[in-house]
């Protein structure tokens, strides 16, 4: 008989195949898993939030709330479900007012949702206060989850002065800003605003074993409420970390079932099963369900093949019926050992031997010394991709250190984690361009120094702000500045409105640019035929157009693929150099283009909506 249970939270339809497959698992694969999802006891089920309402509408053309309200329809109730929210950023990438997150948490809870766990990428209570409390008034559970980070590896320093380098004397060593009590702290502070969940949210997989340890046990000893592990595989520590978390005391552990576990994201159920037993300590869930549900998943990965980050699958494994090899067994047995004798190091070889025999992915060193997330680094990857650019990847990944701690050390969790690797990204192009640092700079990293994300763990250089704002003054996030977007009539449709209903349009407010394209596309089902109507015509039209001359003046190039919000001039204005020319989006992200001269526009090629490539021509001078 085992002396405790372990509740666990199954991440597998959102930050699992966030972090392996790009977010790309359809609704037509989810709604085949979840009737099967209905015995298997999972204590929680994460569904939505994170990067699903962004990336059902960008990539999949689907709607978020039809996915949270089939899901909640298909449970019935028999596991909490629950998504990830960025506090004040929501599941979008910018700030927003409070009556924005309150009317989003209404429509969330509404549609089903019953747990929302709550963070602030920037680890700022301020940043999170309002969603506790709402989330509790409205009658969901709030789940606060403080957000892992380690410091800054030290840099390598030569000595100064002729005393110091005759006696080799260094410069003493940053304080450590990131300690178990920075955590423990984050975590009593969210309890007392109204949490009844605290996660330990390691969304890079850096939280080593023995840190683990300490850190799960200082939690519980703070905290009243459950305490919850969140790790990722991705530089190896995840299976090892999550041992240790269930040897001192957690509550519940976040896990994938197994296609869609290991590598970038969190560990297999099936593996925690195994060492689960070892531990004397059982696994609250259905296994028998789990199989059944493991069975539909391996047809869903081979689906997503092209977005497979990890590239071999796992070999088959049933834990309930399969027995393991000798080797591999005494592998597990000595890893419990270890983990139980605090001997990190052997803890981490059996572990990886036994990850390794079922053919899990090998750790990253790559994303272990960058220090990113399995979610980030899976991201860059298909972006680059999409952009043909992914000979950048290895000099971007190289600057992350660089522009984290340039940006006040914050943690790497979204959206910080896409403001950083675009930004590093854009880095990788100024010195491949031999330009200076930060030349090109992207909207949402200016406003990350500029401080309107929150308050950053360090604080940023006033010298370094200055050059990226122009102003060396923190200035919060200004509520007060922020306009509802406009729900336009779409006059070719018969006057509809864009947004038809109070859902419709909270995705605009939160991810305009995509939102509207989404919606858009609805409207356009909805009146098929009159809009191939007009699309004859407009062919008739373009058909009637002269040809355009040739392109004789100096041009202004798209620097990176991406899509076109807003034109700001038009043929004859005059434009100075540095004004801003246009607005487009690449990587997530939103870029002003501005004028590399004095000059007067000839002509404009694009319009707001237009997919442009890199080095597209988009504005032709005089």
């Amino acid at each position: 008989m085992a002396t405790r249970k372990l509740k666990i939270r199954d991440l597998t339809l959102r930050d699992g195949q966030q972090s392996l497959f790009a977010t790309r698992l359809d609704q037509k694969t989810i709604d085949r898993l979840l009737p099967l999802y209905q015995n298997a006891g999972f204590h929680i089920m994460e569904v939505w939030g994170g990067a699903v309402p962004d990336s059902v509408m960008r990539y999949l053309d689907e709607s978020p709330w039809n996915r949270l309200r089939k899901a909640s329809e298909a449970m019935k109730g028999k596991s909490l479900l629950s998504a990830l929210s960025r506090g004040r950023n929501l599941f979008g990438y910018v700030p927003y007012p409070d009556s924005v997150i309150k009317e989003f948490y209404e429509e969330a809870i509404k549609n089903g949702l019953n747990v929302m766990r709550i963070f602030d990428a920037l680890n700022d209570i301020d940043n999170v206060s309002f969603s506790i409390r709402t989330i509790t008034e409205l009658g969901g559970i709030a789940d606060g989850a403080v957000c892992y980070t380690v410091d800054p590896k030290p840099q390598p320093q030569e000595p100064k002065g002729f005393f110091a380098r005759l006696f080799g004397k260094k410069e003493p060593e940053p304080e450590k800003i990131f300690t178990d009590k920075y955590f423990v702290d984050k975590a009593v502070e969210m309890e007392r605003l109204g949490c009844k969940i605290i996660t330990l949210k390691d969304m890079a997989g850096l939280v080593s074993p023995m840190r683990a340890a300490s850190i799960i046990s200082k939690l519980k000893a703070a905290v009243k409420c459950d305490v919850d592990f969140h790790t990722h595989c991705t530089p190896g520590y995840g299976l090892a970390s999550s041992i240790m978390a269930i040897i001192n005391g957690v509550d519940i552990l976040d896990t994938n079932i197994w296609w869609f576990g290991g590598g970038s994201a969190a560990p297999a159920i099936e593996l925690v099963y195994l060492f689960a037993k070892k531990l004397d300590v059982e696994i609250d869930v259905n296994m028998e369900a789990v199989r059944e549900i493991r069975n539909e998943l391996l047809e869903a990965r081979k689906g997503l093949k092209q977005f497979d980050i990890a590239g071999e699958m796992p070999i088959e494994f049933d834990p309930l019926t399969d027995k393991l090899p000798a080797e591999v067994e005494a592998h597990v047995d000595q890893a419990v050992a270890a983990a139980k004798a605090g001997d990190e190091e052997a803890l981490l070889s059996h572990c990886h031997a036994v990850e390794a025999y079922f053919h899990f992915p090998k750790p990253n060193i790559i994303v272990k010394e960058a220090e990113v997330p399995g979610g980030m680094y899976t991201n860059m990857v298909a972006q680059l991709r999409d952009l043909k650019a992914e000979d950048l990847l290895d000099d971007a990944m190289a600057l992350i250190p660089k522009v984290r701690r340039d940006a006040g050390l914050v943690p790497l969790v979204t959206p910080t984690s896409q403001i950083v690797g675009q930004q590093a990204v854009l880095l990788a192009l100024d010195r491949r361009k031999g330009v200076e640092d930060y030349t090109n700079t992207s909207n949402q990293f200016i406003s990350l120094v500029k401080g309107e994300y929150g308050r950053t763990p360090v604080a940023i250089d006033p010298a370094f702000r200055e050059k990226i704002t122009g102003d060396a003054q923190e200035k919060a996030y200004d509520v007060s500045k922020y306009k509802k977007p406009e729900n336009p009539e779409i006059a070719e449709l018969g006057g509809v409105k864009l947004a038809k209903n109070k859902e419709e349009y909270l995705l605009m407010e939160l991810l305009p640019a995509v939102a509207n394209r989404f919606l858009r596309n609805r409207r356009n089902e909805e009146y098929a035929g009159e809009m191939a109507r007009q699309a004859e015509q407009k062919a008739a039209e373009e058909a009637a157009k002269p040809k355009q001359e040739p392109i004789t003046g100096p041009v202004l190039k798209a620097p990176m693929g991406g899509t076109v919000i807003e034109v700001k001039v038009k043929p004859g204005d005059a434009v100075k150099k540095n004004s801003p020319l246009l607005v487009y989006e690449a990587m997530k992200m939103e870029n002003d283009v501005l004028a590399e001269f004095d000059g007067t526009v000839k002509r404009v090629f694009v319009v707001p909506g237009d997919v442009v490539a890199t080095d597209q021509v988009m504005v032709e001078f005089e």
